[in-house]
This record gives structure tokens, C-alpha cells and sequence, in this order.
């Protein structure tokens, strides 16, 4: 294959795939075994073999070629000549008509800090194992930061562990101030506004005790914390932003087609199985056993390649029903947005896999949601026995005020906060049924619907019960709210 015909190639290319490419020895071919990232039709980034040697290969095709080339190659040009750690550029080539290639050095076993977070992310906030992985990351942009340089798109997957050393990688986001000389202050604070921005918010609290890693390695500026959160605050809505419009439409994290007659979503990584399960799940429905058998909805747990999967077809009941439907996105689709909302903000959820809605000219008809299937106990059945008693374990009433916590502090109301809507799921408390669930704009409106929410919670249990006045007193709650 010709470097130029990657541009027709798709997002998923059958390996392993053999591209012919030109240096100053000749001739070779590259043998792509695997795809790291792909962006179709622009730039395909996998392992590979080159001239019998394993190799990292960024491949760049289409009408841009030539400046994604030249800002990789630039940008790990900077990294080398300040002599920060990256992964050694090999071999290189731009060619008119077919695009451009750089082939880097392969890290065999090389870690990311992304992948090394993943690991400790659940253990509770600020564990010695998350701080090691954050002073790990802050010390390498310190580094970075006093060499005049910084990563335009600074994230944890672009920092590598390898044989006790870190790498800089993913040179086109690589940009420079006057190389050599310490970025300024404002840069400094813009760009670590983009890596903290990226933590979770529990972490906030901490900071600036966070930030004495990153001043141990380059104390050039006093980095004044209201600064640093203002960076962090717009940061944070920009991905929000970004993130909650990707969940609609074509890209990298989701599969969609869209048309008069349907729309489709799921996680990229699953929507090659959806199709047959939605083709199905009318008949698996049908055959049962159901969650819930009700005229608004139908709910039932399907095995497909050995997992359990729910699905949730949200029925027309009527034809004033379909009339009233028809004109606005269906509560599937509103679930499968808010669900992927909690997951983006670190929020426990049923993940949502994909989402169906029906359509006869673009009129919405019977919807469908897939999520996994959380085993339970929900919240009804894990306080039962503590009714009288009030007895609650303590890692499960502290999930429950951090909870209350969250939604405060991300100003979201569920809607129907029952207890049965709440799942004990890897040590926190799960929210499903989310077709009613927002997430205000202002605080008056979010007020009064966080406190139809705790007062819903409540009324699971009888006025006089010692559970429920324990719940009164420990659960969060805005002021001027009554029970």
C-alpha cells in the first residue's frame, strides 16, 4: 500500500497492514501491527516493524499532512535539544501527493501515567499511590516548564514510564517561549490549569499541597492560587463543553448515525454489537425474566459475550402519548447523555453502552438504552436492617454524604431520588434511572430541586425511624431547606 491510500483507509483498517516508504537508504516497507490512535483519513499512530526493528509509527495523510508533520517533527526537535526525555526519532519523510511519516524508537512495556492512574484512582482522595503518580506528572512539567516549554495538550497518557525513566511524548503539542529560559507565569498557569483540570474534583481540596511537587522542580514564579483556580474552573467547563457535545455526534470516543428513520449511539469500543443486540431486544424482552414490566417501560438483563447487559425500552403508551414524544429527544436519549455526564465528572453510574431511538421521519417512536447491569444491593435493601436502629455501616453512610456532596457541588438534581435508584456498586453508591436527571445553570433552580431530591431519599423510611433521623442530620443539605 501507498502512504497516500490511508486516506480511504476508515478508522479501522485491517492489520496487519503493509505501507511502502521511501528514505535516504530506499525503499522499505512498514508493517503497522497495531493502531494506537486514529484519526481517519489524517493520522494513524501504532506499533510496527521497520527494517527488522520494532518501531513507533505516526503516519499523516490528507490536505494537512505537511503541517502535522512538520509540528511533530519541530516539536520533538525541542524536547531533544533541551535535553528532556523522548522517545529518539528514527527515521523521518515528507513526500508531496502521499504525506508524511516519522518512525520513533518503540518503548517496549512503557507505562502511561494515564494508565498508572487508572490503577489508583479508587483508593481514597490523595492516597500515598495517587500522590506518587500526580508528583511523578508535576515534576516532569516543572521540568519541561523551566526549559521554556510546554505541552499544548497536556495530559497524563502524553507522559510514559519507562525503565524508571519518564518521556515526553506527542511532539506536535510540544510549544516553546524563548527555549532555555523559564516559561512565564501566566503560561505556567494556564497549562498546569489544563492538567489539573483533568483530576478529580475531590481533589481540589489539595491543591496546593499538590503543587509543592511541581515548585521543588521550578520555583521561578510564586504561582498565587486564585490564579490557578480561575484556570482551573475554565478549563474544566471547556471540556465539559467539548466532551457533552462528542456524546451526539461522530468521533474518537463514539459511534453515531443519525437519520429519518433512526438514531443510534454507542461507545466506539461496543457499537459493533450493538446493531444484533437492538435487533433482538424486542424478543429478549419478551422472553423475560423483567426488572420491570410497566407501560412506561420495560426492563430486562440480556448476557451477550458473557456479560450482563440491561436493557431499557422506554414504550409509547398511547397515540397522545407518541404525539407528545415525537418532537423531543426520548428519555433514552436524555439517560444515555446525563449517564455519560456523571462518568465525564467522576460520578458513579450504570455505564451507559448505547442508546436506540426509533424514528418515521425523524418523528421519535419506541427508544431503547443499554447500560451495564449493576448486581445491586440497591439502597432500600443495604439500609433494611437498620431501620430501627439507625446502625448504618460507616463506608456506606460516607458514600452516601459524599454523594449528596457531589450533586451539590456540580448543581445536579436526579428527579426521582428513591432509594431503589441508588446501587451499592464497588464502593459507592450508583445512581440509575436518570431520564429526568439535570444539571442547572443557577443556584435557585438547583435548590429547589435538591431538596425535592433529599426529601424524596427520606421518605424511604418511616418519620419516627432512627434511620431516617440519622439521614436528616448527616446528609448535606442547602440552607433554608426543610426535610
Amino acid at each position: 500500500m501507498r502512504l497516500s491510500e490511508l486516506k480511504a483507509a476508515g478508522r479501522t483498517p485491517a492489520l496487519p497492514l503493509v505501507v511502502t516508504l521511501s528514505d535516504a537508504a530506499g525503499p522499505a516497507d512498514l508493517q503497522l501491527l497495531s493502531l494506537l490512535r486514529v484519526l481517519p483519513g489524517q493520522r494513524y499512530v501504532g506499533a510496527a516493524v521497520w527494517r527488522g526493528r520494532a518501531v513507533l509509527a505516526k503516519l499523516l495523510v490528507g490536505p494537512k499532512a505537511a503541517v502535522h508533520f512538520q509540528r511533530e517533527r519541530d516539536g520533538v526537535g525541542l524536547l531533544a535539544a533541551q535535553g528532556l526525555a523522548t522517545p529518539t526519532l528514527l527515521a523521518q519523510g515528507l513526500e508531496n501527493g502521499e504525506g508524511g511519516w516519522l518512525l520513533f524508537e518503540f518503548l517496549e512495556g512503557a507505562q502511561s501515567l494515564g494508565e498508572a492512574w487508572q490503577a489508583v484512582q479508587g483508593l481514597p482522595v490523595l492516597a500515598d499511590e495517587q500522590q506518587a503518580v500526580l508528583a511523578e506528572a508535576l515534576t516532569a512539567v516543572a521540568t519541561m516548564h523551566s526549559k521554556g516549554l510546554w505541552q499544548d495538550d497536556l495530559h497524563l497518557d502524553n507522559l510514559l514510564r519507562h525503565q524508571g525513566q519518564l518521556f515526553l511524548i506527542d511532539g506536535a503539542g510540544i510549544r516553546a517561549e524563548t527555549p532555555g529560559q523559564p516559561l512565564s507565569r501566566a503560561r505556567v498557569l494556564q497549562n498546569l490549569g489544563v492538567l489539573f483540570a483533568q483530576l478529580p474534583k475531590a481533589l481540589e481540596p489539595f491543591t496546593e499541597e499538590l503543587l509543592v511537587h511541581y515548585l521543588l522542580a521550578n520555583g521561578e514564579h510564586g504561582l498565587p492560587m486564585e490564579a490557578l483556580q480561575t484556570q482551573i474552573d475554565k478549563v474544566r467547563a471547556w471540556r465539559m463543553k467539548d466532551y457533552m457535545a462528542k456524546v451526539g455526534r461522530e468521533c474518537t470516543l463514539f459511534h453515531v448515525e443519525a437519520g429519518p428513520f433512526g438514531l443510534s449511539a454507542s461507545r466506539r469500543e461496543e457499537h459493533l454489537a450493538m446493531p444484533a443486540l437492538f435487533a433482538m431486544a424486542d424478543a429478549q424482552l419478551a422472553r423475560g425474566p423483567l426488572l420491570k414490566d410497566g407501560h412506561s417501560a420495560t426492563v430486562g438483563v440480556v448476557q451477550v459475550a458473557g456479560r450482563d447487559l440491561l436493557i431499557k425500552r422506554y414504550n409509547i403508551k398511547s397515540l397522545l402519548h407518541a404525539f407528545k414524544r415525537f418532537w423531543r429527544p426520548s428519555r433514552a436519549w436524555h439517560s444515555w447523555v446525563e449517564g455519560n455526564r456523571l462518568l465525564f465528572l467522576g460520578m458513579a453510574t450504570a455505564t451507559p453502552l448505547a442508546v436506540l431511538e426509533k424514528r418515521f421521519l425523524w418523528m421519535r417512536r419506541t427508544s431503547y438504552l443499554v447500560t451495564e447491569h449493576l448486581p445491586g444491593p440497591d439502597l432500600i435493601t443495604c439500609f433494611a436492617p437498620h431501620v430501627a436502629s439507625g446502625d448504618v455501616p460507616a463506608a456506606q453512610l460516607q458514600a452516601l454524604e459524599q454523594l449528596f456532596g457531589d450533586l451539590i457541588r456540580e448543581r445536579i438534581s436526579h428527579g426521582d431520588l428513591k432509594g431503589n435508584n441508588l446501587f451499592w456498586h464497588n464502593g459507592r453508591w450508583a445512581l440509575i434511572d436518570l431520564d429526568a436527571m439535570c444539571q442547572h445553570d443557577n443556584q435557585s433552580g438547583f435548590a429547589a430541586a435538591f431538596g425535592r431530591d433529599r426529601a424524596r431519599l427520606l421518605r424511604n423510611w418511616p418519620p419516627e425511624s432512627a434511620l431516617r433521623a440519622l439521614l436528616a442530620e448527616r446528609l448535606p443539605h442547602l440552607p433554608g431547606l426543610e426535610d
